[in-house]
């Protein structure tokens, strides 16, 4: 399969702090390594390396802290007005997380409901507008299906899935990914939290991403 970014596009990858990964601010991309330590460098290193020549323009747009509330706030200034070519989107992590690290804070979690109707409706806002869409999903590194917060991560990992087939979105699904990973070794080795990955874990990411989007390592 070709890679699907053509050449000169310019993708805007958005999220929270996975995507984040101490980029720079207000608006990531350019010279001397502002896009952070995570995933999205990662995959700008390998393009730039391996389709030097196709000089895709990749900018980090990801936030520490957000939720699909945070995106909607921002998605003007983030997403709109920086005009992007391909639209890059990894989020809900938070969205879980605070219903278990902040169980009597009902205001500040967002249920799965909301989490659809709101990533819906900026993906029907922005779609028409791009060339091409990705859909990563949240995740939690914990193998154990029946972990409670494992099991409401995967809805929303599902609620992902679901609206990457409504948008006609490039699907990534970093659970399955990780899970694969697993498969060889305790969650401690690829995030010490079992949500911000270390080097290996962030190039879990980046290599699911890049097969999604079609880059042949050979």
């Amino acid at each position: 399969m070709p890679l699907l970014i053509p050449p000169s596009a310019k993708l805007l990858m958005i999220g929270d702090s996975i995507t984040d990964a101490g980029r720079e601010k207000p608006v990531a991309e350019g010279l001397f390594d502002p896009l952070g330590r995570g995933y999205v460098t990662m995959v700008e290193a390998v393009l730039g390396a391996f389709r030097p020549r196709n000089q895709i323009r990749i900018v980090n747009m990801g936030t520490s802290g957000d939720t699909v509330r945070d995106l909607k706030a921002r998605w003007k200034t983030d997403v709109l007005d920086l005009k992007p070519t391909w639209l890059s989107v990894m989020i809900g992590i938070n969205d879980v997380w605070r219903q278990f690290d902040s169980p009597k804070r009902a205001e500040i979690q967002v249920l799965p409901a909301e989490y659809e109707k709101t990533l819906d409706a900026l993906l029907r806002k922005t779609k028409p507008l791009l060339d091409g869409l990705v859909l990563m999903t949240p995740f939690y590194l914990e193998p154990s299906l029946k972990d409670p917060m494992r099991r409401r991560m995967d809805e929303y990992g599902a609620i992902v899935k679901k609206l990457a087939a409504r948008h006609g979105a490039v699907f990534v699904d970093t659970q399955a990914a990780f899970d694969r990973a697993l498969e060889g070794g305790h969650s401690a080795a690829l995030a010490w939290d079992r949500v911000h990955p270390n080097q290996a874990g962030h190039m879990i990411l980046a290599r699911a991403f890049l097969e999604a989007v079609g880059f042949d390592w050979t």
